[in-house]
Order: structure tokens, then sequence, then C-alpha cells
């Protein structure tokens, strides 16, 4: 029986040994819209329903992402050093990524880098992502007699070969942004033990890294997707220096933790649904017509995004004031009962399932969609070809975060038929 007063989504401990599924299932049941209580704060609000996920994930006009109003990470209020430290990365000019401005600044800005992101370069890229799907998938079976981690030795690897591949970073300095990404990502969590400064030194490397790397492309251009970012226009505009720098940093660090855990809960699903891994070994069509949809909606990488209010209003009955946190919880809109049926099974044949793990549509909808469904399809592809049998070893390991819905360790046995 859940108790309201025991829920606590600030906690990343709440989250460590499994989703907390009963207390999103208790609030979409009773309270939909509510107001979560904070020690040092304010508070914020919490919305769990599909529906409403929707609808304000489409209004930026009323529930902001910009940096300046809070941005869209962290729901607990800024410690005053924290926010002298955000002041001063303003002054400095640090810029604002993607993720957190809004139209019409971000309008243009997706505009822009959309030209990397489209179904045609994509699809440009199969051949390149199949070839490293299957090496990397090989090198890790063949090592250790079929007993590999998934999650490092496989579902890692591919989303870094691909960003890396994406923004002409050489081979050898992929792990790179392994690393980095580790270290701003899971800064919670006790296994990469990451102070705050450490992060602030991670987020440094990679801005200074892809600094380096766009003043390359710039004096040097080639037949990649960096040079057409840094030298293409739309209406007579290119993406500045420091645009192009924070852009790299999402780019490689979205790109690089959602893609990894997508894969490593979709195989995690289907060893405890044995049948239905069969199911795509028999008939591997099944992954790109249902199959991903179901491994994103279930696994749901991103539990939540935070937009602020920007004015008074009421909604459905709630007043939210001008300045409110507000909390949009993914992970609870994808096992809403009135949009799916029996929302807790894993089942490869769903359909339809409108999940929504990118977003939910709207300005912020996932612009590397399409590169993730890519990634996804063809190392799913090519490891059922090679390892129609699996086991698993032990229990995945959880990230420590409430915002990542991560997998650190996934050990398996995967054998050929």
């Amino acid at each position: 029986i859940v108790d309201l007063g025991d829920i606590n989504l600030l906690s990343p401990d709440s989250f460590t040994e499994r989703v907390p599924h009963e207390w999103f299932e208790y609030l979409r049941r009773n309270e939909p819209i509510w107001h979560h209580s904070e020690p040092d704060g304010p508070g914020f609000w919490v919305f769990t329903k599909h529906e409403d996920i929707s609808v304000l994930n489409r209004d930026w006009e009323h529930f902001s992402s910009d940096q300046g109003r809070g941005g869209v990470v962290g729901l607990a209020e800024l410690t005053p050093e924290d926010q002298a430290r955000q002041q001063a990365m303003n002054d400095a000019g640090a810029g604002k990524m993607m993720l957190t401005i809004d139209p019409p600044e971000h309008t243009r800005y997706r505009k822009l880098v959309n030209r990397g992101f489209t179904p045609k370069v994509i699809r440009e890229l199969e051949d390149h992502l199949r070839e490293a799907s299957v090496r990397i998938i090989e090198r890790a079976l063949a090592a250790n007699d079929g007993q590999v981690d998934f999650v490092t030795d496989i579902a890692a690897e591919l989303p870094l070969e691909a960003i890396a591949e994406f923004l002409g970073v050489p081979y050898e300095d992929r792990h790179k942004l392994f690393e980095w990404s580790n270290r701003m990502i899971g800064s919670e969590d006790p296994e990469y033990a990451v102070s705050q400064e450490a992060v602030g030194m991670a987020s440094f490397e990679m801005y200074m890294y892809a600094n380096q790397l766009g003043a390359d492309r710039r004096e040097n251009p080639r037949d990649d997707i960096v040079s057409k970012l840094i030298h293409g226009e739309v209406d007579g505009e290119k993406l500045s220096e420091t645009d192009f720098d924070l852009f790299f940093l999402l780019l490689a660090v979205a790109g690089n933790e959602t893609t990894r855990n997508a894969l490593s809960h979709g195989l995690a699903a289907l060893l405890d649904n044995p049948e239905q891994y069969q199911a795509i070994v028999d008939d591997p069509s099944i992954i790109e017509t249902t199959g991903l949809d179901e491994v994103l909606r279930y696994g749901t990488p991103v539990m939540y995004f935070r937009r602020n209010a920007t004015t008074d209003l009421d909604y459905k009955g709630h007043s939210i004031s001008a300045g409110d946190k507000v909390s949009l919880w993914f992970i609870s809109a994808n096992r809403d009962h009135d949009v799916f049926e029996d929302p807790y099974s894993f089942n490869v044949h769903r359909n339809p399932n409108p999940h929504v793990a990118f977003g939910g549509g709207g300005p912020h909808h996932c612009i590397g969609t399409h590169l993730a469904r890519m990634e996804m399809k063809v190392l799913f592809e090519e490891f059922v070809k090679r390892a129609p049998r699996i086991e698993k070893l032990s229990e995945p390991v959880r990230l420590r975060s409430n915002f990542i819905n991560g997998i650190k360790h996934l050990p398996i046995r995967a054998s050929g038929a």
C-alpha cells in the first residue's frame, strides 16, 4: 500500500534497486497532478499521465526549458554556490545548449543542426554501424567463451562509435567520450564517485576537445557531418563556435548514455521473456516493426524532464504559479493503463505503441531519434544472429540516479545455435 508521504522522487536511492513503479501507479490513479514537497525549497509539480505530458511537452510558452528559468534537469533548488557558478558561466558567455532554450531561438538552432539528422543522412550511416556492430559483438563473444557484460562490452560500444563517426572523432579517442559522459551523468553513483569539481572538469575537457575539432573543420573541411554543421547556413546564419561546442557536448552525452541504456534494458527484458527473444531470433524483422518501440517504452532511458512555469495559470483545476518547477515523468506515462493495455508486460508485438521515450512531440522532441533507432536496429539484428541462445548470469546492476534509467552491468552468457 502506497502512502503519499512516502513518495520521494528527489532521492536517487529510491531508484537504485528498481524504478518505483508503484508510486507512479498510485499517482496516476489518485494524484495525476501532484505537488511534491522539498526539504530546502518550494517543491515541484509532478505530472504522471500520458495525456498531460503530451500536452505540456508541446506548450513551451507556459512551460519553459530555458536555462535562465532553471533548465530541464535537476528538481532540487540550486545551492547558493551552484547558483553563483551558473551565473559566472552565463556572464562568461558560456552559452546554452539546444536542450535549454525555447523557440524562436531553439527553432533557429535546430534548423542548423537538423541537416545532420535527416533519415537520408542516417541511412547512409547504416552500413558503417552494421560493420561496427558485427565487430563489437564478435570481439566480445570471442573474448571469454561467450560470457560478457552486455552493457560495457557491447551496448556501450556502438553508441560511442556512432557518435565518434558522426562527429568526426578519431576512433582511438572514442573512450574519452565514454569517460567524460559517465563523469557528467553518473556523478551521483558511488561506482563513479565523482565530485562536482570532477563533473565541471569533464565538461570543460569535452568542451575544449570540441573546440579543437571545430577549429580543425573550419580550416580543413571534410566530407563529414561536423563540416556540414559548421559551414552550413540557415537564413544566412551559421552555428557560432560556442553553439557548436555545446552541441558536441549535448550529442556526446545524450547520444551515448540514452542508446546504451535502451539497448541494455531491451536485452534485460528479453532475458526475462525468453519466448520473445526466440520470436526475434526466428524473425528478426520484428525488431524494426514493433520491437524497438517496445524496448523504448519499457526501458524509457530518460525518466523525466523538468519545465518551468512562465506565468500563473490554472491547469485542470490546479493553480500553477510563475516560476514553479514542473516535472514530466515519461517513465510513468509509458505505463499508463489508459493508453497501454497490460502496461507492465513486455511485448515485442505491441501495436500501436504511442510511447513518449523520445519526449512525446513538441519542439524538444529528441533530435537523435533516427540515429538511436538505427543503432538499436542493427545491433539487435546482428546480436540475435550470433547469439540465438542467451542466459542471465546475475541481475542487472542499476545506476543510482532519479534522472537516467541506467543499467551499469548486465552479465550474460551467449552462444550460437
